[in-house]
């Protein structure tokens, strides 16, 4: 597994923690990150994404459910649900590429979610792909 991968596999895991037991506090967060992840650049990565999500979480849901039809937050599963924040977050907040993300959410999906999952997940990310990213990533892949 790519160490970045198992980094947002230990945040999906964090996510999924905090969202079914919202008095879990950051810093049991970061005390299981450490123990998950013994490399300190790791536990940065996946910290970052981790408050980010958190800090970011209503505007991410609003953003989900606005392109989720007839979905909302409450009636997903808990591992789609932040497998789809998780996803969103490093879309619209960061400048991993579009499909780097999507493919390590679909990888999320499958590995903790049920047989809907990936496809349910995939197709509300793709539908939040600033269209930046999309526009940058068919420039670079005319320019190879």
């Amino acid at each position: 597994m790519a160490r970045r991968s198992l980094a947002r596999e230990v945040v999906l895991q964090m996510l999924f923690q905090v969202d079914l037991n919202p008095d879990v506090g950051a810093q049991a967060v970061a005390g299981m990150m450490k123990e998950r992840l013994q490399d300190p650049e790791l536990r940065e990565f996946a910290w970052v994404l981790f408050s980010g999500v958190q800090e970011y979480r209503a505007l991410l849901d609003e953003k989900i459910t606005s392109v989720a039809e007839n979905w909302k937050m409450s009636r997903m599963a808990a591992t789609d649900r932040n497998c789809l924040r998780l996803g969103a977050f490093e879309l619209l907040q960061t400048g991993t590429p579009h499909r780097v993300v999507i493919d390590e959410a679909l990888d999320l999906a499958r590995k903790f979610g049920n047989e809907n999952s990936a496809p349910f997940v995939n197709g509300i990310l793709d539908k939040l792909v600033p269209e930046e990213k999309r526009t940058a990533s068919s420039e670079s892949s005319m320019e190879n």
